[in-house]
């Protein structure tokens, strides 16, 4: 049995495994990924990323995410910053600006001096594009575990719920989170679940149930989700800090459907490791 060099990263606590699959060849399975991802008895992580070559012509790189339960999903932001930091420190590429696949389009992520500024593209709305099995709505209303629930919806490369809360330290997110992700009727793809707590109009704080992950010390997508829809209901202006409970991310958009959106934050190698693949 060979081994693979892994190096464990984290952004802002949400903790990754992260692969060279461009100098090894890593050929994962979902049993694989669930024992390397419990905390007690393997790595632990909330998602296993893989670096690998390109497959289009004007792209540096692909970047695959698998989430702790051994399923594979199409974007992650946190995941991304950690991407742009791992190939500089790896050797990979010196370059400031990286054009990135991934399973929802092309990302472009930049080296800044407080950090990795990521194109995350534009968020989609329509339910079709989330996917959501409403109707479309400014907000989105359902009965869930009993009780009539309001909330936006929103892809940003995977789909988000978004929630509003007086207080996230209080919110039992656990549950709600659970309730709204067994609802495969409204999510077929299943989504994440954010709880936002507004402080003003810069300043969001936020809680995340992930797909497949739980809840996470942050969440990149989860923020920016967070964010397109409090602009999307003129809550919040074009520049908004995040405040999950791993740190802060800033996160920009005009708000104009057609315009891309940006999301700035570290990301931190804790170290190397190897492990029988």
């Amino acid at each position: 049995m060979s081994q693979l060099t892994f190096y464990k990263m984290h952004g802002l606590g949400n903790d990754f495994m992260v692969f060279d699959a461009v100098n090894q060849v890593v050929d994962l399975t979902p049993i694989q990924i669930r024992a390397w991802a419990n905390r007690h008895t393997g790595v632990g992580f909330d998602q296993l990323l893989l670096v690998e070559k390109a497959t289009q012509t004007g792209v540096d790189f692909r970047y695959r995410i698998f989430n702790a339960d051994g399923s594979e999903v199409a974007q992650c932001g946190n995941g991304a910053r950690c991407f742009a930091r791992f190939v500089r420190e790896r050797g990979l590429s010196n370059q400031d600006a990286l054009t990135v696949e991934t399973a929802s389009g092309i990302i472009v992520l930049h080296h800044e001096a407080d950090g990795v500024r990521v194109n995350m593209g534009v968020p989609r709305a329509m339910p079709e594009q989330i996917p959501l099995t409403l109707a479309q709505a400014s907000i989105y209303e359902a009965l869930i575990d009993g009780e009539m629930v309001r909330f936006g919806a929103i892809s940003m490369g995977n789909p988000h719920a978004l929630l509003w809360v007086e207080d996230t330290d209080t919110t039992d997110v656990e549950r709600w989170g659970k309730a709204i992700q067994s609802r495969r009727d409204l999510f077929p793809e299943g989504v994440n679940v954010g709880f936002a707590a507004l402080v003003d109009r810069n300043h969001i704080r936020l809680r995340v149930y992930e797909r497949g992950a739980g809840e996470t010390q942050a969440c990149g997508t989860g923020a920016c989700a967070a964010m397109a829809i409090c602009r999307q209901q003129d809550m919040v202006d074009e520049r908004v800090k995040v405040a999950l409970t791993g740190g802060d991310l800033m996160i920009e958009w005009t708000g104009v459907a057609s315009d891309v959106l940006w999301m700035t934050g570290p990301a931190v190698t804790v170290f190397e490791g190897k492990i029988d693949g």
